[in-house]
């Protein structure tokens, strides 16, 4: 079972020199029933069900549609209850209890229990799609349900991480006489208990209503929204802005474009703004250790020495990100500086050549990055020819870049096919724990042949066990320490979020965090 949770690349293309402007953001405030919100993002809605999904769009929908039983409050890392009225654990990190909110109802009117509950992480569970969030409910050995309000979860092992992993998208609630409990919902239709109703949706649009049912925390500022679809297509989000046929463009602007109007002086007359927020999405170079060229771990060292992060972030993605020196990025707890200690944060050709040489190896390395803008965006082409030539210019590599659509690079990625490849990643949830067992535990998403005894058998379980999270620090630092020993990837970049808004629209500001919890009800017009 695959994780399948890729991030798009820093935003990305075209937006005309007329959008220049600045607006102000407010604090969402009590229940509205303001005017509808027109949302544009280049990503696709790849699932209704919670069962299937695990892409950034479908994960917007989950987050307001669907109810989890606890929720990420704005501009918060720790969990609070949302469905649930209380949860904790009991006599460690392997029993946890969770008591429901009276009077739960489903967008149809139908009575939210523990049994929906129970019934949604067990057909998650059985289900097991390719393309779900079952990896993230592993570690559920069994749920009970004493009453209808009444839900215990008993976990195969500690794991203090289980309240951030059922707070995402991975624990929305389904009604169980909507859902099979062995197949997926194929209508397109969803039915929740969140803040807001899913009216309809096609490639193109969905709609969105205030759901009058919901009981939860939220309070929602508008009277719905429409989100637009632009499938890939940035220059026509782009114009979808400049012509007023969306209030806020999220997810797929240009990096030139986002600089362009942030150094702006132009920003009194011309109606939109740039909103931009804390963010933990990353991005990895991937190595393929059986790989016959980068299985070879002096190639790899001296690509680690030739790879200059700042002159990516600067000229491809023009400050839109910022270098990355670790698997767990900066503003998460149990960050470190792994890949500085070892290699350094400037090109250093003495020594990738001296790793060469240490490996036996004197000629030229003939070698293949591989790229799929479609997932990622144009710029990550780019990216991965600015990295071929900063190897080629150290004369000891002939690197070349060829690019797929991405159906075909996840195929050939798990085929073994490529030695070297590209992978981004939108966390689930802020915790160090979700930057470091997708990537290096059993089953983990890179498909790149690598694996530790030490990570998987010590480190990793320890860490998931420790409900102080504090403490975890060591722990989590000797773990990205052998990654850069062994280097079976290589950080390159830490994404920073960005939303254009019109000046009659407030609320980005408590939407934008490391939660990567887009919240329409933040979101206010007029």
């Amino acid at each position: 079972m695959k994780h399948n949770k890729w991030l798009t690349a820093p935003l990305a293309a075209g937006l005309s020199a007329a959008l220049l402007s600045g607006c102000g953001t407010q604090q969402g405030g009590g229940a509205s029933s303001g005017d509808n919100v027109r949302v544009g993002m280049s990503d696709e809605v790849l699932a209704t069900d919670p069962a299937a999904g695990y892409d950034p769009g479908s994960w917007l929908l989950f987050n307001n549609v669907f109810q989890s039983l606890l929720s990420f409050p704005k501009g918060n890392t720790e969990p609070e209850p949302e469905a649930a009225e209380k949860c904790d654990f009991e006599g460690g990190s392997k029993v946890y209890r969770c008591t429901l909110r009276e009077g739960l109802k489903f967008s149809n009117g139908n009575p939210l229990t523990s049994k929906d509950v129970k019934f949604s992480f067990d057909r998650a569970l059985k289900i097991d799609d390719p393309s779900g969030p079952a990896p993230l409910l592993s570690s559920i050995a069994s749920i009970e349900t004493p009453d209808d309000r009444t839900v215990v979860f008993r976990l195969k092992t500690p794991d203090a991480t289980f309240p951030s992993k059922i707070a995402s998208g991975a624990g929305s609630i389904v009604d169980h006489r909507e859902y099979a409990e062995d197949g997926l919902r194929t209508d397109g239709k969803a039915v929740g208990s969140g803040p807001y109703k899913l009216e309809s949706i096609s490639d193109s649009e969905a709609v969105f209503s205030v759901n009058a049912d919901y009981n939860g925390a939220a309070k929602p500022q508008n009277g719905g929204v429409t989100l637009k679809l632009y499938g890939g297509d940035r220059a026509a989000l782009s114009r979808a802005l400049a012509d007023n046929d969306i209030d806020i463009a999220y997810r797929g602007l240009a990096a030139d474009d986002i600089a362009a109007l942030e150094t702006s002086g132009d920003t009194d007359d011309k109606g939109v703004e740039v909103v931009q927020g804390t963010s933990a999405e990353v991005q990895h170079l991937v190595f393929n250790v059986k790989d016959p060229v980068v299985g070879k771990l002096g190639v790899r060292q001296a690509i680690a020495h030739l790879v200059d992060r700042d002159a990516l972030v600067q000229h491809v993605y023009k400050s839109t990100a910022t270098p990355l020196y670790s698997i767990v990025p900066a503003g998460v707890a149990g960050h470190n500086t792994a890949f500085i200690d070892t290699y350094g944060d400037r090109p250093d050709a003495a020594k990738a050549k001296k790793a060469l040489r240490k490996a036996g190896i004197t000629d030229k390395v003939k070698l293949t990055l591989w790229s799929t803008p479609s997932r990622y965006g144009p710029a990550t082409d780019q990216e991965l020819k600015a990295i071929a030539e900063q190897l080629n210019t150290s004369g000891l590599f002939d690197a070349d870049v060829k690019s797929v659509e991405f159906e075909q690079y996840e195929k050939d990625i798990a085929d073994g096919k490529y030695g070297v490849y590209v992978k981004g990643w939108v966390p689930d949830y802020p915790d160090a724990d979700n930057f470091t067992a997708p990537f290096f535990g059993e089953g983990n998403v890179l498909d790149n042949n690598y694996a530790n005894a030490t990570i998987t058998g010590s480190l990793l379980p320890r860490t998931s066990a420790a409900a102080d999270r504090s403490s975890t620090e060591a722990d989590f630092g000797k773990l990205q320490d052998l990654v850069a020993e062994e280097l079976p990837l290589l950080p390159l970049w830490q994404g920073k979020q960005y939303a254009v808004a019109r000046d009659d629209v407030s609320g980005l500001d408590w939407t934008l965090d490391a939660s990567t919890v887009f919240r329409f009800w933040e979101l206010k017009k007029g």
